[in-house]
């Protein structure tokens, strides 16, 4: 039986999500002209949780779980993605390359049950595999091998995020996200002080100026509170296989804002790499779906 459509109203704020969590690449890249990469990062998480965490009440999930995706999503993967950011990969290319995580939270989730990959998903890490090398191969100032790997590890950050969330027993997402950044902030703080230096960090905070915090706020309010609530929103009322793949929007938005607002550009080469990670995500996405409407139906 067809799925139904989403409702236009329903659609576009899906859009409005995937636009949001585009756009945030260029917000992320302008808040670095001003904040050390891990000290952006801690502020982020500071302003998820705070003051949000008075009016969401703590989830009813094991201290563990939150402190698992804190410091995975928090440390790992906001950590190394700032990072990179910094100066070794543009943000069109981040948004990206980032999206690897769908392989790797197939992989672990895989890993952690037993269950054989199919030939269809081999095929889709084939073609995103091929857009990466494709990257490397054409290493410049837009994007440098360490800063591959460290987006790389930003991703396998978030798939293991997933995994932690997918533990949580189906319970608020936003509420859940906002109690996590309890255990992001600290340890971002701490690394700060430790990689950054205390100096650097307060002459940061200090001299920040209004389009610094609004960079900030963004972050926390806009890419955070917004996009997980609406995200959760729309999950509760469709079917996942309806909303997850409007997320391959997200580098669209990216590479499209990079482009507009700071000017990236975007050469053959680099539309090609595009071009065959995004084939490979949309058929691990896709396949299932277009192989079933193939499979026969049982007689009655």
């Amino acid at each position: 039986m067809e799925r139904p459509a989403l409702p236009p109203l329903h659609f576009l704020l899906a859009l409005a999500v995937t636009a949001v969590w585009g756009v945030n690449f260029v917000v992320i890249k302008a808040g670095l002209q001003h904040l050390p990469p891990l000290t952006f990062a801690a502020l982020r998480f500071t302003f998820a949780f705070l003051p949000a965490a008075f009016f969401l009440k703590r989830p009813k999930v094991k201290w563990t779980n939150l402190a698992a995706y804190g410091l995975l999503i928090g440390v790992g993967q906001f950590g190394l993605l700032f990072i990179a950011m910094k100066s070794l990969i543009s943000p069109g290319l981040a948004s990206l390359v980032v999206q690897m995580q769908v392989f790797f939270t197939v992989g672990l989730a895989m890993w952690l049950s037993g269950e054989r990959v199919k030939p269809y998903q081999i095929a889709a890490l084939l073609l995103a595999g091929a857009g990466l090398a494709w990257l490397v191969a054409h290493t410049s100032a837009e994007v440098k091998p360490l800063g591959l790997i460290l987006v790389l590890g930003a991703a396998l950050s978030w798939a293991g995020g997933n995994i932690a969330a997918r533990a949580n027993g189906g319970v608020n997402m936003l509420a859940y996200v906002v109690w996590a950044s309890l255990f992001s902030a600290p340890p971002l703080f701490a690394l700060a002080f430790i990689m950054e230096g205390w100096p650097a960090v307060s002459h940061a905070i200090a001299a920040a100026t209004p389009m610094t915090w609004a960079a900030v706020l963004w972050q926390s309010v806009g890419n955070t509170l917004f996009g997980y609530a609406a995200w959760g929103w729309l999950l509760a009322r469709h079917p996942a296989a309806t909303i997850s793949p409007l997320s391959l929007l997200v580098p669209v938005f990216g590479m499209g804002a990079s482009a507009i607002l700071l000017g990236e550009a975007l050469p053959s080469w680099k539309l090609t790499a595009a071009a065959l990670v995004l084939s490979g995500l949309a058929l691990n996405v896709f396949w299932p779906r277009i192989a079933g409407r193939f499979r026969p139906v049982p007689a009655a």
